[in-house]
């Protein structure tokens, strides 16, 4: 399950007005997150992956992005594990390589059910289609 909905929607109601806001700083924080990374992963630096690793799955979770924070987690504990073995984390490349479109697709979901003009399903007004 990419979005799990029940945890979005108990995040908004916890959050209320603040909501549209800390999701902002998700889309920032995200980016950066994944760009830092991407980086670590292309200097072979396992110890440059796990911080922003760990911000990505917490902050995934937080908004119902499960598959993202699973993601992230494995990433994350991988990457711990390279640091105490003290050995490269390239094997996790093909995982890293798959982090930004889910990131993007998590993202847009998100946004998506966030923005109160989308149609949900709201039945149409005015004419029938076909008439």
């Amino acid at each position: 399950m990419l979005v799990d909905w029940n945890e979005f929607r108990a995040t908004r109601t916890q959050l209320g007005a603040a909501f549209i806001r800390i999701l902002g700083y998700f889309r920032e924080d995200g980016i950066k997150s994944v760009a830092a990374i991407e980086e670590a992963m292309r200097a072979r630096d396992a110890r440059g992956l796990v911080m922003p690793a760990h911000t990505l799955k917490s902050e995934a979770r937080q908004f119902g992005g499960e598959r993202l924070g699973t993601l992230a987690e494995d990433i994350e504990m991988f990457a711990r594990h390279c640091v105490e073995a003290q050995i490269s984390p390239e094997e996790y490349l093909p995982r890293v390589v798959t982090l930004r479109p889910l990131f993007e697709e998590t993202l847009a979901a998100l946004e998506r059910e966030a923005n109160p003009l989308v149609q949900r399903g709201r039945p149409s007004f005015g004419r029938a289609v076909g008439y």
